[in-house]
């Protein structure tokens, strides 16, 4: 009986000794896929490409960011300041960046169903929402009121060689399901009513074309963070 207690209390240290080193294994796996994404997400070094509405066509011939780019968004006083793509469809850059390089991270893009040039009254721009404020990350700042207050300017340069200038007035914000079909189905005629009715934050109310800044909340979350902003030209 003493040696089957003996052997017992030796599986028993094997199998604490196990789990120990899977949960370490499982440790250090999250810690390399941090580090992973966070080196691998699409960084400021894609601000050399930044068109210059001065000397746009110069930019764009030395730039390898592919045809694919629509504008370049900039949202003051945040780290949004990006190439905004567009595929044929919402698919396209979830996963590829504005090189056209696979990157988990993806890009920042216009919904496939808008005019590239930003003229509908109502488009929409993704981006995945990464740590320390990279790509949208920055978005859910912007459900804080006083926060929006201090953020609401910015840029958008349509076109490849910045052919048009605009700029950006953050108005609104809220957190809303992916399955909302008023604001990711481009219902055009009934955005606005439903900004007025379930904004978390809403300062100002105009006629300006709108432009949407979509991210998600969390990974596997079907609830959006949704930045609304005026165009003007």
């Amino acid at each position: 009986m003493l040696r089957f207690w003996k052997r017992l209390n030796e599986l028993y240290g094997w199998l604490v000794v196990a789990v120990f080193g899977l949960i370490m294994q499982i440790g250090l796996w999250q810690v390399y896929d941090n580090y992973y994404l966070f080196h691998h997400t699409l960084d400021h070094s894609v601000l050399k490409y930044k068109p210059d509405p001065a000397h746009a066509a110069e930019t764009a011939a030395e730039s390898p960011i592919t045809r694919e780019m629509v504008a370049w968004l900039t949202v003051d006083g945040t780290h949004i300041d990006y190439p905004v793509m567009q595929g044929k469809d919402n698919v396209r850059f979830l996963n590829t960046d504005p090189l056209g390089q696979y990157s988990l991270t993806g890009s920042i893009f216009l919904d496939s169903r808008c005019s590239p040039d930003f003229s509908d009254s109502y488009s929409v721009v993704y981006g995945h929402h990464m740590d320390y404020g990279r790509m949208f990350g920055a978005l859910d700042e912007f459900l804080d009121e006083s926060y929006l207050k201090q953020h609401t300017s910015g840029t958008l340069m349509i076109g490849r060689n910045a052919e048009k200038v605009c700029s950006l007035e953050v108005f609104a914000s809220m957190r809303v399901s992916a399955k909302e079909s008023i604001v990711f189905d481009m219902e055009q005629e009934n955005i606005r009513r439903y900004i007025h009715d379930h904004a978390a934050v809403l300062t100002v109310e105009k006629e300006d074309r709108i432009l949407g800044l979509s991210t998600c909340t969390e990974a596997n979350s079907m609830t959006r963070v949704v930045v609304f902003c005026y165009l003007t030209e």
